[in-house]
């Protein structure tokens, strides 16, 4: 590998370790995930993982001290992972696309999923163009203890077809294209759950069926 090759893999990393310190801390700064709650990854382009800490606050991520793994996510250097490895390893295996993942434990986000009587298959309404654009639809999965092997294979089953899922009684996860594209989807999930919560039992004016498909697109 020649030295233009070695310093491109290096910068981007570089630039990436940067960049999740800084989405980390704007999402705990404004309260969208609490104490050492929440973890973010980003696949790089040779197919390796950067990903926070177990125990990590997202305010106060170090990136040199990222965990970094590789694709079947065996820890390479840097602290120990977040114990969720795995909800995004589920994630980047069934979606060649997603170049980063995003899970919180945003409160709006999180009461909803313990609300009685959703929609299983996709537990908030289209309220808003934008939020079926970034999120699409979002399915709840049942709740398994934090760490339990079994959400993965919760995870997996739903992955292919959607990039955000609900976990019961725990929080949003979120793939993307790059790791703002994650970031805005999240914050776009949080918004339109604190909207429905807002709403509570009014009569409401969602998308229609075809207005929501025609913006998911085929």
């Amino acid at each position: 590998m020649g030295f233009a090759a070695v310093t491109g893999v290096i910068s981007e990393a570089t630039r990436t370790r940067d960049l999740i310190a800084q989405v980390g801390r704007s999402l705990f700064d404004r309260g969208l995930t609490p104490g050492s709650s929440g973890n973010i990854s980003v696949r790089l382009s040779d197919g390796s993982m950067l990903m926070t800490p177990t125990g990590a606050s997202l305010g106060r991520l170090d990136p040199a001290r990222l965990s970094h793994l590789d694709a079947r996510c065996n820890h390479l250097s840097g602290d120990k992972p977040t114990k969720e490895a795995f909800l995004h390893s589920c994630m980047y295996c069934r979606r060649k696309d997603a170049g980063a993942v995003v899970h919180l434990h945003s409160t709006h986000a999180v009461a909803v999923s313990m609300l009685a009587g959703v929609d299983a298959a996709d537990v908030l309404p289209p309220l808003t163009a934008y939020y079926v654009m970034r999120v699409g639809r979002l399915p709840l999965i049942p709740y398994h203890a934090p760490g339990d092997r079994d959400l993965a294979l919760a995870v997996d089953a739903q992955a292919e077809r959607n990039h955000a899922v609900l976990l019961a009684n725990h929080g949003p996860v979120v793939a993307g294209a790059s790791l703002l594209d994650a970031q805005y989807a999240m914050e776009e999930l949080e918004e339109t759950a604190r909207l429905f919560l807002l709403l509570g039992d009014r009569l409401i004016r969602p998308l229609t069926p075809d207005q929501a498909d025609a913006l998911r697109g085929p």
